[in-house]
């Protein structure tokens, strides 16, 4: 939860800042740090009347992307999402006037729930594991059936060719990461397994899941959800930065991540798969295709089987990147800790997994259409 301040706020301008534009919170302030929150730094804000509210920023100093810590989309989409059916925090004020605590920053109302950094939701009873992975989908679901322009928010990104754009920015990304030598032993971080075939599939128009443009979270999984406290049922969503128009199965994917990496990583590779998501091994955790029929009941379209897989590949081809960009950064011993170690280890045995995830589809397609 939130302690220690790591990143100093100036308290005392952003308390004049609150007393002159939102009167609703009432200073002096308490402000505590969250330990999550490692792209925009986040603060606990405890009111003089002991609410609560939520206070993120953009980082200080010189930003290595532009696109990266917009905190102002972030308010803008929990803002447009206030009034409907997805559950999220009250947007109460956006400042992007740098001069109050250093960097833009806004201000949400906190939400005293449960999250869940393991996904097999250990110490739940089975009934509510499967009634809270099921509303986790359901919400998804509903989240991705809101109309953008029906929140005035049509121009929060471009509504087709998602996958085609992304596959153009991690082809450039990785080109630069595999280059990229050890320090020490001028030995290149490399290529992940399989990449030039892997590349050359995903760009194949035909074989691309129907092109779709909806709201999409960008990085939605359980450890993004507020739970009840004590009731099986999602109560806000978090972490908006990612947020954009795109292709929605992009974020079914990345919910079930951990059934599509442990169906095919199996219960001896820890180093990728989480033995809790075997089949049968946690009670009451759903399947995968349970999961896949809940978001169905309630999208206004079907995915076919090899859409999904294909949505699959390419959800863990991302993750092999972004593993090779630890792995990067690990060579140029700028990611240290052990757990960057262990986290720049899985670019391979991800690069493998998305190559089978690929035959899988291959296997799916009517044999006129195998590639």
């Amino acid at each position: 939860m939130a302690g220690p301040i790591r990143q100093p706020i100036d308290l005392q301008n952003l308390e004049r800042y609150i007393q002159q534009n939102v009167p609703e919170i009432k200073t002096p302030l308490d402000v505590k740090q969250f330990g999550y929150g490692q792209s925009n730094p986040t603060y606990l804000l405890t009111s003089a009347d002991s609410r609560q509210y939520v206070l993120r920023k953009k980082p200080p100093g010189k930003l290595l992307s532009k696109k990266a810590h917009q905190v102002d989309r972030e308010y803008k989409i929990i803002h447009a999402l206030d009034k409907t059916a997805v559950p999220v925090p009250r947007a109460i004020c956006l400042c992007e006037d740098d001069a109050v605590v250093g960097t833009p920053f806004y201000i949400m109302s906190f939400l005293n729930g449960r999250i869940f950094h393991d996904p097999a939701m250990p110490k739940v009873s089975p009934e509510n594991r499967r009634a809270m992975w099921k509303d986790a989908v359901t919400v998804l679901a509903k989240f991705h059936s809101i109309e953008p322009k029906s929140v005035g928010m049509e121009r929060f990104g471009r509504p087709t060719n998602f996958y085609d754009r992304q596959i153009n920015t991690f082809a450039m990304i990785s080109a630069v990461q595999a280059q990229t030598k050890d320090v020490d032993t001028r030995k290149p971080v490399g290529k992940i397994p399989h990449y030039d075939d892997v590349v050359d599939f995903f760009n194949e128009p035909a074989t691309q899941p129907v092109d779709r443009g909806t709201f999409v979270h960008g990085d939605y999984k359980i450890d993004n959800l507020v739970f009840h406290a004590t009731e099986p049922r999602v109560i806000g969503i978090l972490d908006w930065e990612m947020a954009t128009i795109g292709h929605p199965l992009s974020d079914v994917a990345n919910l079930l991540m951990p059934f599509t990496i442990q169906s095919k990583a199996g219960p001896n590779s820890p180093e990728t798969g989480s033995a809790a998501f075997a089949a049968g091994a946690t009670p009451g955790l759903p399947s995968k295709q349970q999961c896949i029929d809940w978001y169905h009941e309630t999208v206004s379209f079907r995915a076919a089987p090899q859409e999904i897989t294909w949505a699959d590949a390419f959800m863990i081809y991302r993750n092999a990147i972004i593993c090779q960009g630890i792995a990067a950064r690990q060579a140029l011993r700028q990611a240290s800790s052990a757990e960057a170690l262990k986290h720049a280890k899985k670019m391979g045995p991800l690069g493998e997994l998305c190559w089978d995830l690929i035959g899988d589809f291959k296997a799916q397609l009517p044999a006129q259409s195998k590639l």
